[in-house]
């Protein structure tokens, strides 16, 4: 079968289209015929820097959808050619992949399955930032980072549902702006500016809840812009910064807080968990109430186009790679 696989770290280029074995499926776990995969960032993060890779070479890829091609022992509820979505710890640009029963779940009724494959993490994660970790108030104020991409598209829409006062994204670009607005965003502010614009905003008390995915610096101006008792929910280092050191500082003064949220350490650590979110998550999907936009779809062989497009930060929603349509 093809595979995208990377054997070294570095820009784009280093993706390559290799013929592998087909994988087969042990105890616990599932193979499916993969019919697209989703484009994370944390794909770029793997090939660029080895971002939870645990050795080279190393095959990308997070979530995706198909059919099941064959199962292991002791899997149930499960049966050969159900679509599903899945999330993979890695593994997912192929054409077959093995992944564990637990973070499977069958594709709703009426779901495609290319728009099935933003569903594993995308929805998920946007879900349980809102609710879950940041547990959003009625009335609350909150600050979106990166809200033109997936999770920042999804996050705005279930903030809204929930009773949100208002929510401002930040952004890089006025396009980007634009774009973010068209989804649920009362105002999107750039990057460089948007701690000031914050504030002006919300008349110098700033927000309730902020969503952090870039990190560094960037985390450090979120945090800041919290009104007293706000909170950040830190889920990516996507700027590439190192870690800021949060100290006491920062938190007491205001009554501030801060977590984290990582989906792939919860579809490892507890997968119940996972389970009960994304069945919430996914209702509002196939209700109709939250849009999943991908803007763009490449094949599998071109899978470092798609990175070059994430990586010159000019994408917008959601990029899907079409393996077996």
């Amino acid at each position: 079968m093809r595979a995208i696989r990377f054997d070294e770290y570095g820009g784009p280029e280093v993706l390559r289209s290799v013929d592998v074995e087909i994988p087969e499926p042990g105890a616990g776990q599932v193979s499916i015929d993969v019919a697209y995969v989703g484009v994370n960032f944390a794909d770029l993060q793997a090939r660029s820097v080895g971002y939870r890779v645990p050795a080279l070479p190393f095959v990308p890829g997070l979530e995706l959808s198909g059919r099941v091609r064959a199962v292991g022992a002791g899997v149930e509820g499960l049966s050969v050619g159900q679509p599903v979505a899945a999330i993979s710890d890695g593994g997912a640009y192929a054409e077959v992949v093995v992944v564990s029963a637990d973070t499977v779940f069958p594709v709703p009724e009426g779901v495609e399955l290319r728009t099935a494959a933003t569903l594993p993490t995308v929805l998920p994660t946007a879900y349980a930032l809102v609710h879950t970790v940041g547990r959003l108030q009625p009335g609350d104020t909150v600050l979106v980072q990166a809200a033109a991409g997936g999770v920042g598209t999804v996050a705005a829409q279930i903030a809204k549902l929930a009773g949100a006062g208002a929510v401002y994204g930040v952004v890089s670009s006025a396009a980007k702006a634009e774009y973010a607005r068209e989804y649920g965003y009362d105002d999107a502010f750039l990057s460089a500016t948007f701690d000031a614009d914050v504030r002006a905003a919300t008349g110098g008390r700033g927000v309730d809840l902020a969503l952090e995915s870039v990190g560094g610096e960037t985390l450090r101006r979120t945090m800041d812009s919290l009104a007293r008792f706000g909170r950040v929910v830190s889920f990516g280092n996507a700027g590439g910064e190192a870690p800021w050191q949060i100290g006491a500082p920062e938190l007491y003064p205001q009554g501030r807080s801060i977590a984290g949220f990582s989906i792939l350490g919860l579809s490892a650590a507890a997968p119940d968990v996972l389970h009960e979110i994304a069945s919430h998550a996914f209702d509002l999907a196939t209700s109709g109430k939250v849009r999943l936009p991908i803007t763009a779809e490449f094949p599998l062989a071109e899978a470092a186009d798609a990175h070059r497009l994430m990586a010159g930060r000019s994408s917008t929603g959601k990029l899907v790679l079409a393996v077996n349509p």
